[in-house]
């Protein structure tokens, strides 16, 4: 196990910035609490293997950061940030005229919109797509075609959403100009091959026994597949999991990840408008401060 250096464990964030492009499982109200476990300095690469909504890292900030994902329109579209082909300005102009259509003529107008994506893979019509959608769902079919159905929301492109998107990017492209990033679409596995001995890796896979999807799979042979590349990485990382819910129990974690340090927070995510709750874990392969204290090999830490 590898011991944080004191210098490195200033990372608690209050104020938790959203991404302007929503994922399911998204770690809005988890950022707070991963952030004190992250152990930065200004040396260290920051690596997302499994991207997302990009929540976590976008707050942390880090100097350097990789952050990749198997979905390319999630890194498409941060790289048309990075390439200044989609600024906060054009994103104004873009769902203020897109809004408008939207409103005049419904469903109509958001299948339209879809297909078009569908065939060209617009960032822009990516952003419109992922806003206006059912439940902010994001999903793909088996030919990694977009098909989540229409919000039912005509007037969804409000002034003040579109100001709070505009906002969004904003502050995402600022960050990306300041600091040296990299968005790249590869696996999870070339990502961690990738990573130099610096580097803290953050991992938010599909919660296994828990996440549905058509745009990739996940089962209990590639969790071990991460468990053993991130072991054999000699890098620290960190893992976002679950322990239970109210209906069942995540086994891998007392058995695939027992060699790792355990934290766990109580959390609620949002299905088809109900809260779901769920107690979360932080899998660590290292000892960090953590609110005064530190977390010791083997200890659990459960928050109730």
């Amino acid at each position: 196990m590898v011991q944080a250096t004191d210098s490195e464990v200033k990372n608690a964030i209050e104020k938790v910035h959203v991404p302007p492009i929503k994922t399911q499982g998204i770690k809005t109200k988890l950022v707070p609490w991963i952030s004190q476990y992250a152990s930065l300095d200004a040396q260290t690469v920051w690596v997302e293997p499994f991207m997302g909504s990009g929540v976590v890292g976008f707050n942390l900030a880090p100097k350097r950061a990789l952050f990749s994902d198997t979905n390319v329109h999630i890194i498409d579209f941060y790289r048309s940030i990075q390439d200044g082909e989609l600024t906060a300005a054009s994103c104004r102009k873009f769902l203020e005229s897109e809004g408008a259509r939207l409103k005049s003529r419904g469903g109509d107008y958001y299948y339209e919109v879809r297909d078009r994506f569908n065939e060209s893979h617009d960032p822009y019509d990516f952003l419109f797509l992922n806003r206006s959608c059912f439940n902010g769902l994001m999903r793909f079919n088996r030919q990694h075609r977009y098909n989540v159905p229409y919000g039912h929301n005509d007037n969804r492109f409000s002034k003040a959403y579109v100001t709070k998107i505009v906002n969004q990017v904003e502050y995402v492209q600022a960050k990306i100009t300041e600091n040296d990033w990299e968005f790249l679409a590869m696996s999870y596995g070339d990502a961690i091959d990738a990573s130099p001995s610096n580097s803290l890796i953050y991992c938010d896979p599909p919660y296994i026994g828990l996440t549905s999807t058509y745009y990739d799979t996940w089962d209990e042979e590639k969790e071990k597949g991460l468990h053993d590349s991130l072991m054999e990485s000699g890098c620290r990382f960190m893992v976002s999991s679950w322990a239970h819910n109210d209906y069942r129990s995540n086994e891998l974690i007392g058995t695939l990840w027992s060699d790792c340090h355990v934290s766990y927070a109580d959390h609620a995510y949002i299905v088809n408008g109900k809260h779901k709750p769920v107690v979360e874990v932080l899998l660590t392969n290292y000892v960090t401060e953590w609110r005064g204290g530190v977390v010791l090999p083997g200890r659990q830490d459960y928050r109730r």
